[in-house]
């Protein structure tokens, strides 16, 4: 399994003076549904940061966003270590697929994967 981006998410009601602020870094809008918004950087479009008011499908908002290749094994190795599962498995409208676990610090981690 590899990791393909790490993005942290930031839960706001400021979206549009986010924008305007991570603006000022060079991140420009790649991304909004509304509740999430995605920025990233036109020369190193990896370097991405969400700004979301709150998840429109699972109970609580993820504090980063970890896309891997392979989002099924990562999800077995999470229940086979009895990692906190915060949010199933599931497959989003956005064309997504996803769960939340907690790390050992209290942070929830949405894992994702692009079918």
């Amino acid at each position: 399994m590899a990791v393909r981006r790490v993005v942290p998410n930031i839960q706001s009601e400021a979206a549009q003076e986010s924008r305007e602020f991570y603006g000022l870094l060079g991140f420009e809008e790649v991304m909004n549904h509304g509740w999430i918004m995605t920025l990233a950087s036109p020369s190193s479009p990896a370097a991405q940061i969400s700004v979301m008011t709150s998840d429109k499908s699972a109970p609580v908002t993820p504090d980063m966003s970890i896309e891997v290749d392979d989002v099924d094994a990562a999800y077995a190795v999470m229940q086979a270590s009895d990692a906190e599962i915060v949010h199933p498995l599931q497959d989003e409208e956005w064309g997504v697929r996803r769960f939340f676990v907690r790390d050992p610090s209290g942070r929830v981690v949405n894992v994702l994967g692009h079918p």
